[in-house]
């Protein structure tokens, strides 16, 4: 096919990566943590490791699962943290251990974690005590056996790390009751891999890396299948399209979305890893006043983020007074960045707001729109970076012609092995080797690519994807609920929220009561923020399928 896009490359930019001589992450992890050993790595409440900090207590915590708790190579292990410290030390430990890695949202309810460890299989879990109490009330319908706890605190030193954990959870009361016998702490792990050599296991980059839990078309997550190479070559393609903007100023990333979702996986944890840059870890973005506090203490160059974080953060009366001279990068993703939104920011930090796109299942990043300091808002997500080809197809797999409007296919080396179990689903998504993202889209004469609508009916919250079918299974469980349709609505803070149709028999059920029945069984994001009550039944096919457009459109 021909890559017209090719010509809107920035000069230098490669056409095609290649894995840069490592073999697997663990090589990247290993290569890089000793050839930055004395720079800074990870920053969090007020404590800096080095890439020779993170270098040594990873091989600590992976000796500790291949010797005590004799964990074999391929054995899945959850993590379960938020951005702290602790979470690059066990990621890093689980990877060069020869293991594959579950990422876990903290705030997952019972339902869902069940679900997760059930179906990823996972072995062994490390989990904050904050979270603790939902796997309490679980861990016996679970294959789980081993679990690790670990406090906020940790890895503080001394006296801080023991008033933290006292506050988290004495005075603050921020871990709820909870019981898991013979479970190690995170501190004992460390201290049970001390001294032990990691055994150096066959790793390939067709081994399994990650299982990277996404929403599923029939209603559960489904986990994708995620490798060695794919984040390899992903991070080259990432650095490859960074180029040399970071290479007049430290290094010095901001990362405020979870390290568990993809995107600052890819861009932050992995992509800084080869730049030898820091990370800083904000491990609350929502609490604003002290995002800001912390913002103030770096001069910082790189920004990921979504733009509902930006847009609050301009927002904040003091944001604006920052120091932004080192700022080079920031790249927004995860759901589209709003045109004001990306103008303000420009005009606030002298740097472009760069709109990428990407999936789980790209690993992410596929589409990034040139780093460029006179880049304007034009609505595209970008371009296809390098060893990365896009077409749009239309329903029978046929590329259609330049400005015409299909579905957006990726190829290339980031795209996923396949969902895990789920071969039925891997098919469904697979044409060929080209990965079907149910976006509609379209490609212009310069090879841009815009989104126009997405063809499957996934709802996206702050750069979370939310789908309707494990929405509508949870709330038809409630007693009382004959039918139910979930539906996105825009919305100006989070770009979308979840809107919930109903048709039910008890003339007492209330929009309070179904909200208040998704808490306890869907984590906080998915939760509808609207419930409409029908009269009648939902409209549907001639087949029966409930028709989610029309509710949509009404």
């Amino acid at each position: 096919m021909e890559k017209i896009w090719l010509s809107s490359y920035i000069e230098g930019t490669p056409e095609f990566i290649d894995n840069a001589g490592y073999d697997s992450l663990r090589d990247l992890i290993e290569e890089n943590c000793r050839k930055h050993a004395d720079k800074p790595a990870y920053a969090n409440m007020g404590v800096t490791l080095s890439f020779a900090d993170i270098d040594r207590l990873s091989a600590q915590f992976a000796a500790y699962l291949q010797h005590e708790l004799g964990l074999a190579k391929g054995e899945r292990v959850a993590l379960m943290m938020p951005n702290i410290l602790q979470y690059p030390i066990a990621l890093f430990g689980v990877l060069r251990a020869g293991l594959v890695a579950v990422n876990v949202n903290p705030l997952y309810t019972k339902r869902e974690l069940e679900h997760q460890m059930n179906d990823s299989g996972a072995k062994a879990i490390v989990i904050v005590e904050n979270f603790a109490s939902t796997l309490s009330a679980v861990i016996d319908k679970t294959g789980l056996e081993h679990v690790i706890t670990t406090q906020i605190g940790d890895m503080l030193p001394g006296l801080k790390r023991m008033i933290t954990n006292v506050v988290v959870k004495r005075v603050k009361k921020m871990v709820p009751e909870f019981a898991l016998p013979g479970a190690a702490t995170f501190r004992q792990a460390l201290a049970g891999g001390a001294g032990k050599t990691i055994e150096r296991r066959e790793i390939t980059l067709d081994d399994l890396a990650f299982l990277q839990y996404t929403g599923g078309t029939t209603g559960v997550a489904k986990g994708a299948m995620l490798s060695h190479g794919n984040l390899v070559h992903n991070v080259q393609q990432s650095n490859a399209w960074l180029g040399n903007k970071l290479d007049d100023t430290p290094v010095i990333g901001i990362c405020a979305l979870p390290l568990y979702h993809i995107f600052s996986l890819e861009g932050n944890c992995f992509s800084l890893l080869e730049q030898g840059g820091l990370n800083v870890l904000i491990a609350n973005p929502r609490d604003f006043d002290g995002f800001v506090d912390e913002l103030a203490k770096y001069p910082f160059s790189y920004f990921t983020g979504v733009n509902t974080l930006f847009n609050a953060l301009l927002g904040h009366p003091r944001f604006a007074s920052l120091d932004f001279s080192h700022l080079r990068i920031t790249i927004g993703g995860g759901m589209a960045v709003q045109r004001a939104v990306a103008e303000k920011w420009h005009q606030v930090t002298g740097t472009p707001l760069i709109q990428a796109y990407g999936l789980t299942e790209t690993s992410p990043a596929a589409v990034i729109n040139p780093f460029t300091e006179d880049l304007e808002y034009t609505g595209a997500i970008g371009l296809p970076i390098s060893s990365t080809e896009v077409a749009i197809m239309d329903d029978d797999g046929n590329h259609l012609a330049v400005g015409e409007i299909g579905e957006i296919c990726i190829r290339g080396p980031q795209v996923m092995q396949g969902y895990w179990q789920r071969p039925e689903e891997t098919e469904n998504v697979m044409e060929g080797d080209w990965l079907r993202t149910g976006d509609v889209g379209r490609m212009d004469e310069k090879g841009f690519i815009f989104i126009e609508d997405r063809k499957k009916d996934m709802i996206l919250v702050s750069g979370f994807n939310v789908y309707p079918n494990e929405i509508e299974d949870v709330v038809v469980q409630m007693q009382g609920i004959i039918e139910a349709a979930a539906v996105g609505k825009p919305d100006e803070k989070s770009g979308e929220i979840v809107k919930l149709y109903v048709f039910a028999d008890d003339p007492s059920l209330d929009a309070k009561a179904v909200i208040a029945y998704c808490r306890e069984n869907l984590t906080g994001y998915k939760v509808p923020k609207e419930v409409v009550f029908r009269d009648e039944e939902l409209p549907k096919t001639n087949v029966g399928k409930i028709l989610r457009r029309e509710l949509r459109d009404a």
